[in-house]
């Protein structure tokens, strides 16, 4: 055997303990090539169950969004028409101030008037009365007295 069949059985063996020690890990990277594949394989089977039953929710929760939809322009038209009422009860209490309220207030104002006028005399009366009654008692005072002289 020559120098150079030695040199190239050499290199020969070199190249299969490099080819050995690059098929090390490939051979590991196909292992782990075969666990993500089963791992997606898993989720896969997993997540379809999962997004059909999201697929139910939200088809039920579009459902009771459009019934909220309904809901809110119910909602609305009761506010439009409360404030509708509300004008109409205003005007109404305008109208009963106007038609019935002020002359009410001037019949009271006429029935204090009254009172106070048919009070008035009796008043009067007693006040007259207490000045006849100091006067009387003057004038028997002084007739005392002049019968006294």
């Amino acid at each position: 055997m020559t120098l150079g069949q030695i040199a190239g059985l050499i290199a020969a063996l070199a190249a299969v303990v490099l080819v050995a020690l690059c098929a090390v890990p490939l051979l590991k990277l196909g292992g782990v090539l075969d666990e993500v594949r089963k791992t997606v394989r898993d989720v896969d089977e997993s997540t379809v169950p999962i997004l059909e039953e999201l697929k139910g929710t939200v088809v039920i929760t579009n459902g009771e969004i459009s019934k909220l939809d309904q809901v809110i322009e119910d909602i609305h038209t009761i506010s439009e028409h409360g404030t509708v009422v509300t004008g109409q009860a205003a005007q109404l209490a305008q109208t009963f101030t106007q038609t019935v309220g002020t002359p009410m207030v001037k019949a009271a104002a006429f029935g204090e008037g009254v009172r106070r006028t048919i009070r008035r005399p009796k008043r009067r009366k007693r006040r007259s009365q207490i000045d006849n009654e100091a006067a009387a008692a003057e004038v028997s005072s002084v007739d005392n007295i002049d019968r006294q002289k």
